[in-house]
């Protein structure tokens, strides 16, 4: 089981965007330090008052100068929006300056806003996303190529420098949408998944078509599937749920609006399932997040809900969404890290998840 965090460099009301800089690499120090498998990095765009991880190939390769051991991830590298062969070109970079500790995760973003300031048309997200996974992939084999799509070209490039890990970081694709997660599994790739909108029902069975996916393309072995959600830690049970209340609350009210504005954007009819989505986030009380949707406790009571959840669900990985509400102070989240690491992931033996 691998244990990660998924990290926003969130922006506090009364605090400065340079403020959130120094807040997250300090929170990835620490995750070095005390012995987490990885820190996995967002990518938003235009919402200020959320996050400043616009970029996120800088953060990681200031978090590469500042750690020794922690591995960087992507969830996700947004493809559609840069130019394949430069991303090619970035990640190989990193790659090669932190000692082959990169990990990308990829995907296509569900927030049209990001194409609309973009200017990419997100009806061609899906064309752009696949032709940049093929640009890639022929990047880093480390030989001449040209490639002639819809919506890239490459003429005669030679990629340098090759990445450290061959035949290149390992790959992971996000799914949402149930009908990504077969497609996700014929392309026999890792797999990211979340409890936001779906019940955990629910996400069993998507996860159980991507299996079935998976294993009816032919790939060999078993499929890695990672579980983000909001985690929070503390010395006891009660103090754990007492001090997460306030910003579970609001990050799930937040993804309730952020999913219903999204869906205006689109024109969806009132009765589309973006806006039902919404409507089921916005109505959740705390003892269902609780239940449901986040792992809140002490280090026994989170070990046995990760347990619970690798036996639901398969999975062998868990990316921590920290202080997802941005409304705990620094110290209560180191806290809750420190907890996590050296408390939590013990349990586990401190195996590493082993991708297909």
């Amino acid at each position: 089981m691998q244990f990660g965090m998924f990290m926003e460099f969130a922006t506090r009301t009364a605090g400065s965007e340079a403020e959130a800089f120094r807040e997250g690499l300090a929170l990835a120090e620490a995750a070095d330090a005390w012995g987490l498998d990885a820190a996995w990095l967002a990518e938003f765009h235009f919402v200020p008052d959320r996050s400043v991880l616009s970029s996120p190939i800088t953060l990681a390769a200031a978090i590469a100068g500042r750690t020794q051991r922690l591995r960087i991830g992507f969830a996700v590298y947004v493809l559609p929006l840069n130019h394949p062969l430069r991303i090619a070109e970035e990640i190989a970079t990193l790659d090669q300056v932190s000692g082959g500790r990169v990990d990308l995760g990829v995907g296509r973003s569900g927030f049209t806003w990001f194409y609309e300031g973009y200017s990419v048309p997100y009806a061609e997200s899906q064309g752009r996303f696949d032709e940049s996974m093929e640009v890639l992939r022929r990047a880093w084999r480390g030989e001449r190529f040209s490639f002639e799509g819809e919506f890239y070209r490459v003429h005669d490039a030679l990629l340098c420098p090759r990445p450290r890990q061959q035949p290149h970081p390992p790959l992971r694709m996000a799914a949402t949408r149930g009908e990504t997660f077969p497609r996700v599994g014929a392309a026999g790739l890792p797999i990211f998944v979340g409890l936001r909108g779906d019940s955990l029902d629910e996400l069993a069975a998507q996860l159980a078509s991507y299996r079935d996916a998976w294993h009816g393309a032919g790939h060999p072995g078993r499929p890695s599937a990672f579980l983000r959600l909001p985690l929070h830690a503390a010395a006891t049970g009660e103090g754990a749920r007492e001090e997460a209340r306030a910003t579970l609350v609001h990050y799930f009210r937040r993804q309730s609006e952020l999913v219903a504005n999204d869906a205006a954007r689109r024109g969806d009819p009132p009765d589309s399932p973006r806006y039902a989505t919404a409507a089921r986030l916005a109505s959740l009380e705390y003892d269902d997040i609780l239940e449901n949707r986040a792992i809140v406790g002490s280090a026994a009571e989170i070990g046995v809900r990760v347990e619970a959840l690798r036996d639901i669900l398969g999975i062998d990985g868990v990316v921590a969404e920290l202080n997802p509400g941005g409304l705990l102070d620094e110290a209560t989240t180191l806290e809750s890290l420190r907890i996590l690491a050296r408390e939590v992931k013990p349990q586990f033996g401190g195996e590493e998840a082993v991708d297909p």
